[in-house]
């Protein structure tokens, strides 16, 4: 039997998935794969944009946080997916060599009302470095019951 179950996902609950180091070679090579613009991918044209240097493309900083909380808590649990979320941001950069801190925070919980044997469970996902935030997501995610 899995460690966690819907009935762990108790309001308020943190869970602390560790820290995360942004690796340049990483970031470049996932962005000439999937977002290769400028600022990601090319050291000059970084210098030259916004940023002020190379940056991580959101949807990295997503899939560091996605990694640690399949490893810490989906791994162990009774996850069923996701049927989605309703917020999904990057309010801050993240640079190559930075150490950020990733959480999930349980905002609610319910029973599924077509689907006894379910609960669904709303979450807040974070990477911080200090007191940024780098990245932030709400979701639902679908847990069985113990029971």
């Amino acid at each position: 039997m899995p460690e966690l179950a819907f009935e762990d996902f108790t309001p308020g609950r943190v869970f602390d998935l560790g820290s995360i180091t942004a690796d340049r070679e990483d970031m470049i090579e996932f962005a000439r794969r999937y977002d290769p613009q400028p600022f990601h991918i090319d050291e000059e044209a970084a210098r030259n944009s916004i940023f002020g240097g190379l940056v991580a493309s959101g949807w990295y900083s997503s899939c560091l946080w996605m990694r640690v909380f399949v490893d810490n808590v989906l791994s162990k649990s009774t996850s069923q997916g996701s049927p989605g979320g309703t917020e999904f941001g990057w309010p801050r950069p993240m640079f190559p060599g930075d150490v950020v801190q990733a959480r999930a925070e349980v905002l609610g919980a319910r029973e599924s009302r077509s689907r006894p044997s379910l609960g669904l469970v709303e979450l807040r996902a974070e990477l911080v470095r200090g007191e940024d935030v780098l990245f932030r997501s709400v979701f639902t995610g679908m847990f069985a019951k113990r029971s």
